[in-house]
């Protein structure tokens, strides 16, 4: 890519990490929606930046509005089908690092709760025994602030329900700092914004069948 192309994704608010013919990958920041959302307001958002210069351009997954990191896009529908099946059928590893309140009894260990939306409560989704998804969390503790009384975490969602790690951290009492859906008032101030970030991700080419890992830092 010429380098003013790549200043001008610079000046749009997200970071270009990769592209190529087949699919992009993109650094999306806290407070940018992954796609459209209802209403004239919400219309901004890390796709529609993407196809500024890249028109073809598809999300083939999402981040929430609070959560930064990696994101791919695929070039064109006949790719957006081949790179979802690789999501839908977990064929991508996906890491994340997040910082929560309180220190954590395990070194490592996994959270396996079902998830459903709270319709009453929307967008909120809660643990629901009943009728929720099977979910699964990976956790690794990376360090402990006990100034700060918070950990900070790896974690790896083993399946993709919408807000699961923020819900089954929530659900184990170590709501993400900065939460302002799922943690309690003290854990909210501790951040001025959510501290859950996409660092890692690692899939194989769909057409060079090569395989892909990116890596963005955490910017907190």
């Amino acid at each position: 890519m010429p380098p003013d192309t790549h200043c001008a994704l610079l000046e749009q608010g997200f970071r270009l990490i990769h592209a190529d013919q087949a699919l992009i990958v993109a650094d999306k920041p806290s407070g940018l929606l992954s796609v459209p959302g209802r209403g004239p307001d919400k219309q901004d958002c890390l796709s529609k930046r993407v196809q500024a210069d890249y028109p073809d351009a598809l999300i083939v997954h999402r981040l929430d509005f609070d959560t930064s990191g990696l994101l791919v896009l695929a070039r064109g529908k006949g790719m957006h089908r081949r790179l979802s099946i690789l999501f839908q059928e977990r064929q991508v590893n996906k890491r994340y690092i997040a910082v929560v309140k309180g220190k954590l009894e395990e070194a490592a260990g996994e959270v396996r709760l079902p998830l459903l939306v709270d319709w009453p409560n929307r967008p909120r989704h809660k643990v629901d025994f009943e009728t929720g998804k099977p979910s699964l969390t990976r956790y690794r503790v990376l360090s402990y602030n006990p100034a700060e009384r918070c950990s900070r975490l790896e974690l790896i969602p083993e399946t993709g329900r919408t807000h699961q790690l923020r819900v089954h951290m929530q659900a184990i009492g170590h709501p993400i700092l900065g939460d302002s859906l799922y943690a309690d008032a003290e854990t909210r101030e501790q951040a001025e914004r959510l501290l859950l970030h996409a660092e890692f991700l690692a899939f194989t080419h769909p057409v060079s069948e090569a395989p892909l890992s990116f890596t963005s830092a955490a910017p907190f």
